[in-house]
């Protein structure tokens, strides 16, 4: 029977353990945290609210094998996320859409506005501002540099702590149309008690072992294949040098009010020097006469200080290729995940990752 090493108890490590154990093969899990979900745990806390400890998850995707696969694990609730932001004093819809509009200018300037977008755009569509800026339009131009300037240089700055660059800004979009979700994915929600059941359901299997505190430079057992989700510049002893990473830092704060703010999740894109600030209550409906908050704030990846959370992909793709070429020289041995792939995975993309390296690897 094989015997196949997972590292890492995150979502893509648990749904290739899944599948390699429900096809009769004996996998071992090793994480060096203490717990399991990798940035997906959460906990109930002494106020009976689910934290979501490395910031808000909020499960989507239209992926119909995603969603099947998912299923026998979780049920998940009908939340539908919304983002709200500071802007100006007022706190309005983000992405930046036909309410927005409405919120942040004088009618006559937002009728105006609206107006124009009908007349050139089709309804429900996703128009970056790059658009904007090739009308000869100064009305469409004051919107392109409105959104840019108010909604995404000053949140792309804290988060990347950088100005970000032109062929990004170029795509972040208006939206013509009046939904206020954050995400138009057919399948949204939150598992009902929380993503580290979810997770831990899907390990509670009898050929699957999980050991945590368990770091992969110290294990010395032989496998006959590894599955690695850490981070793949690590793998190889930073041969080449580290690949960067964004960090960030959550703080949290317990307040003695039934909620400290109107929404999930509001961004600050102009104001203070957090992110944002994320109210955990709401996505489970969690009942207590105290809520808490955690203010996030972003900050360069430092080995031992903090955890990798967004690869600075752009600007480092050279140095991932030499870590891959190395990897090729390895039998037996497979790169996947955020950290594997040095690539930013949402939750379903993880799945959807794992689901398609089983079907080329697993066997």
């Amino acid at each position: 029977m094989t015997e196949n090493l997972i590292v890492g108890a995150g979502i893509t490590g648990a749904t290739l353990a899944r599948l390699l154990a429900q096809a009769g093969q004996k996998v071992l899990v090793i994480d060096k945290k203490d717990h399991i979900a990798g940035h997906c745990y959460d906990y109930i806390d002494e106020n009976n609210i689910c934290i979501h400890k490395y910031g808000s998850h909020i499960f989507h995707t239209d992926n119909e094998r995603v969603w099947n696969f998912l299923k026998p694990f979780a049920d998940l609730n009908t939340y539908r996320h919304k983002v709200t932001a500071l802007i100006d004093g007022i706190e309005t819809t983000i992405p930046f859409n036909m309410n927005t509009l409405k919120s942040v200018f004088p009618d006559s300037i937002a009728q105006k506005l609206e107006e124009k977008l009908l007349a050139k755009y089709a309804y429900n569509q996703k128009i970056p501002i790059a658009e904007f800026k090739m009308q000869d339009d100064a009305d469409l131009q004051f919107l392109a540099r409105y959104v840019y300037e108010k909604v995404f240089e000053g949140y792309s700055t804290k988060q990347w702590g950088c100005i970000p660059d032109s062929s990004v800004t170029a795509r972040v979009p208006v939206y013509i149309s009046r939904d206020d979700r954050y995400f138009q994915d057919k399948y949204q929600g939150i598992p009902l008690g929380g993503y580290t059941k979810m997770i831990a359901r899907m390990l509670n299997h009898p050929n699957v072992r999980v050991r945590l505190r368990t770091d992969y430079r110290t294990y010395k057992r032989k496998h006959d294949r590894i599955f690695y989700t850490g981070s793949i510049d690590e793998f190889f002893d930073y041969k080449f040098g580290p690949l960067p990473y964004r960090s960030l830092t959550f703080k949290l704060e317990t307040h003695d009010k039934t909620f400290y703010q109107s929404n999930a999740v509001i961004n600050y894109p102009c104001n203070y020097d957090f992110v944002r600030i994320h109210e955990y209550k709401y996505y489970l409906d969690d009942k207590s006469d105290k809520t808490v908050i955690a203010k996030e704030y972003s900050e360069d990846f430092e080995l031992g200080k903090n955890d990798r959370y967004y690869p600075i992909v752009a600007t480092n793709q050279a140095l991932h290729n030499a870590y891959l070429v190395e990897a090729q020289k390895h039998n037996n041995l497979h790169f996947l995940g955020r950290l594997g792939d040095y690539k930013y995975y949402d939750m379903d993309d993880a799945i959807t990752r794992a689901l398609d390296v089983f079907a080329q690897e697993g066997r």
